[in-house]
């Protein structure tokens, strides 16, 4: 199969709004900060993995060739040692909260691997946590885990009834007084769809449970208030929106309500009152700090810095704005363009349930997904078992690119698809 015309095309119906809108655009030439790609590629799976930033590059270079390769061990004193609570208290503006309460540690499943452990033993004689299946499978996992950890504990599934929306009368209706933890996403990472968290915090504290709130798909791209919806517990990734790399830590909220009643299950020297005492038995940490256990990945910590520089200095209020944008238009394109060749909306139409991805369903999604980046230059990802998902950076996506991606998937489907994607799947991310 030939590459199909790449665009853009001036002549689709859409195209002068796109690039109206692109003209007004504040956020626009946040594009041009980012290491540059192939200039025809449309990179729509920032919400898997986040562009890197240009100023990560030299400053990893400069953790490497001064602070390990000149300072060595020396670095810890100088910066190494407090690097993840510094970017908690950058990242605590973006999820409302005090900074006294957010630190970076571990990775995201073991970020909820703690933090559901410590809930569960912060309510003893309550047997029932509550998530539904919309949540990122790894959330499921990790809470399983921590049921079998802590012993006589049953994870309840509520199952949406369409895929698309959450099951929020049916989660509040499955709150009793035997749950000890409602967990859910933020943002559901296949559908968008986007909780009201005050309602469902409100809800869980009513029968007194304890909340953990997974902020992967919605942090750096929606609003967040945790401090305001009376939060206990979140987590998130710092690779999405955040652009901090592949794999980059995440990190944890405890809030200071609920601080006495929680501690960290996996306990370390990291999360010690004096690490270099080097004292046989275990003391937290006063602070926040308490909640990491292992020793810091410093590089990786290094390149969170630059994204989540660049996302503050957008602000999250503009990044939100330009986000409904993105996705209002391309929803509207993908009525006029796509649904007469058999796409379909899988994610909310209210803008106010959504985050900053759009997933269209289709028989054919994976090979379809398959052909767009091997045969137009689009990088979206795939979702079973039949989710195209398409993610909005605003600080890098424009509303041309939408507008080309559209009609270059168009012009794909009337080229016709390969039949040699129809087994294999992609990895999950």
């Amino acid at each position: 199969m030939r590459s199909v015309e790449l665009g853009p095309f001036p002549e689709v119906a859409g195209y002068e709004t796109a690039t109206t809108l692109d003209a007004a655009d504040r956020l626009r030439p946040f594009a041009d900060r980012f290491v540059p790609t192939d200039p025809d590629l449309i990179y729509l799976d920032g919400n898997s993995l986040g562009r890197l930033p240009a100023a990560t590059v030299p400053h990893l270079q400069e953790g490497v060739d001064l602070e390990w390769g000149a300072r060595l061990v020396r670095s810890w004193p100088d910066r190494w040692w407090d690097l993840a609570d510094a970017l908690g208290s950058q990242i605590a503006p973006l999820v409302g909260a005090d900074p006294a309460q957010v630190i970076v540690a571990d990775s995201t499943s073991v970020a909820i691997l703690k933090l559901t452990v410590a809930a569960l033993n912060a309510r003893p004689g309550r047997s029932r946590i509550v998530t539904d299946d919309l949540n990122f499978p790894t959330d499921l996992y990790a809470t399983g885990a921590a049921a079998n950890l802590v012993g006589d504990r049953e994870v309840i599934v509520v199952p949406s009834a369409d895929g698309v929306h959450g099951p929020v009368d049916d989660i509040i209706a499955a709150l009793d007084e035997n749950t000890a933890l409602l967990t859910l996403t933020h943002v559901a990472f296949k559908s968008g769809y986007r909780y009201n968290m005050e309602r469902l915090t409100r809800a869980a504290h009513r029968v007194g449970a304890l909340v953990l709130w997974d902020l992967s798909h919605s942090v750096g791209a929606v609003p967040i208030d945790l401090d305001g919806a009376g939060a206990d517990l979140a987590i998130g990734c710092t690779y999405k929106y955040l652009n901090g790399g592949p794999g980059s830590p995440a990190f944890l909220y405890v809030s200071e309500r609920i601080a006495p009643e929680v501690e960290n299950p996996f306990s370390g020297w990291w999360g010690h009152a004096s690490p270099f005492s080097f004292d046989l038995d275990y003391t937290p940490a006063p602070s926040i700090r308490r909640f990491q256990t292992g020793t810091m990945p410093i590089l990786s910590l290094a390149a969170i810095e630059t994204g989540v520089a660049l996302t503050a200095e957008a602000g999250i209020e503009d990044l939100r704005t330009k986000s409904v944008g993105l996705s209002e238009f391309f929803i509207e394109q993908a009525h006029i363009h796509l649904e007469p060749l058999g796409f379909e909306l899988a994610s909310p139409r209210d803008a106010d349930q959504r985050g900053s991805h759009i997933s269209l369903r289709h028989p054919d999604g994976w090979r379809i997904v398959r052909a767009m980046i091997e045969h137009a230059a689009i990088v979206p990802d795939f979702r079973e078992p039949d989710n195209l998902r398409f993610g909005f950076t605003p600080l890098s996506t424009s509303y041309t690119d939408l507008h080309t991606a559209v009609i270059r998937i168009v012009n794909l489907m009337a080229a016709g698809l390969p039949q040699t994607y129809s087994t294999d799947r992609p990895p999950v991310t």
